[in-house]
């Protein structure tokens, strides 16, 4: 016996965590590949965003293509949705000091005058937001990313930016996480910011992750962001992908599943890239010995859906008040295919009026998200069962 220790265990449950083996995403890799190529060619292309539901591992696959920018190196500035809780003003000052430290790492690798001339903005910028403590070496440059109007002030230092990284055939990159979480003038404004570098050939690009109405979302801020963007639905990974993603990691330590045991832990995990890793990690804590079994994988599934049903599931359902619950207790009865609002109004014998705010915050909270007019589903795979199961406790 060996090789079986927790120490050893190559699974790794957690959001945005890097699993060992990126099964299944090789054509948005690629895509995102092909951008860099061709920026580092001097030729524009597209932003991209990826949208789907939480759980499917788009936040890993955007720090998997923040290393890849970084390592053509391109300057990347992250951003995430999630962190709007702390208000608009927070969103821009971490966005300022991201822009500042990008801004000090290209300065480290040669000064030009275009260069300098960036520098002299993004301090501008960054003043204006009062974000003080990068000194960038630099005085603010009057006159460019000044005028207290944002949109104006970040399309003007992302120009800036980007001409000055244009002549070393690098390029501007903003990542964004939970974009759909964005303010609605700060979302406006990257819109704008991407549009005019579509435009006029600047080397910037926003790359984004978010929900399934991501697409919509932005479309509602923009009508021109259709055009912006490479769309690519993240969903759940095939049977095959899936499977390599559970035995693949155990192979290289010399462990291996028999079928059975790989059949009901892909049947319990449903393709999805959270749960695969959930699942895969009780397997490996499960198993005695080098071969996992099915009864090994019986195991794994019940202590794979305890640690969801303490970690992944309840932090959603924690942040809903009574009657954001009792929405989401009418909506679990029809599964995971989602409910018309018009149902769920009749279900509770009310006014579809009076369910509106609740519905509104519940998106809000991204537990739940509108997938076409008079229609809600859940933002989270296995959410409907969840929520059946708390119910039905004493």
């Amino acid at each position: 016996m060996g090789g079986m220790h927790s120490a050893t265990n190559p699974y790794s449950p957690g959001a945005g965590r890097k699993p060992f083996e990126l099964s299944g995403r090789t054509a948005l890799m690629n895509d995102f590949d092909l951008l860099v190529s061709r920026a580092a060619a001097g030729r524009t292309d597209r932003g991209i965003v990826l949208h789907g539901l939480h759980g499917v591992g788009k936040t890993v696959l955007l720090n998997d293509f923040r290393r890849r920018a970084e390592d053509a190196g391109f300057l990347v500035v992250s951003l995430e949705g999630r962190d709007a809780g702390g208000g608009p003003k927070a969103v821009r000052a971490k966005l300022a000091r991201g822009l500042l430290q990008a801004g000090r790492k290209a300065h480290s690798q040669g000064n030009t005058p275009a260069l300098a001339a960036a520098l002299g903005t993004i301090t501008s910028f960054a003043d204006g937001l009062q974000v003080g403590g990068i000194d960038v070496g630099v005085g603010s440059r009057h006159g460019r990313g000044d005028s207290g109007e944002f949109a104006v002030d970040l399309e003007e230092t992302v120009e800036d930016i980007s001409l000055a990284l244009a002549e070393r055939r690098s390029a501007l990159i903003i990542v964004v996480d939970e974009m759909q979480n964005l303010d609605p003038a700060l979302l406006s404004a990257l819109l704008g910011a991407q549009h005019q570098a579509g435009q006029r050939d600047w080397p910037f690009y926003l790359v984004a992750a978010g929900l399934p109405n991501l697409p919509a979302t932005l479309n509602q801020s923009q009508r021109y962001a259709e055009g912006l963007f490479t769309y690519r639905r993240v969903g759940a990974l095939d049977r095959e992908d899936a499977g390599t993603a559970l035995a693949a990691p155990a192979r290289e330590l010399g462990v291996s599943y028999e079928p059975e045991a790989l059949d009901l832990l892909l049947n319990a995990a449903g393709g999805y890239p959270y749960f695969l890793q959930e699942y895969g990690s009780a397997a490996w804590e499960s198993a005695p010995r080098e071969l996992i079994t099915a009864a090994d994988a019986r195991v794994a599934v019940e202590i794979g859906r305890a640690q969801l049903d303490q970690g992944f599931f309840p932090m959603r359902w924690r942040r809903a008040t009574k009657a954001e619950r009792e929405f989401l207790r009418l909506m679990a009865m029809d599964g995971a295919a989602g409910s018309g609002t018009a149902t769920l109004a009749a279900r509770a014998g009310k006014k579809m009026t009076s369910m509106t705010m609740t519905r509104g915050s519940l998106i809000r909270k991204g537990i739940i998200y509108a997938p076409s007019l008079g229609q809600v589903a859940f933002t989270v795979p296995g959410m409907a069962e969840y929520v059946q199961r708390v119910s039905s406790r004493p």
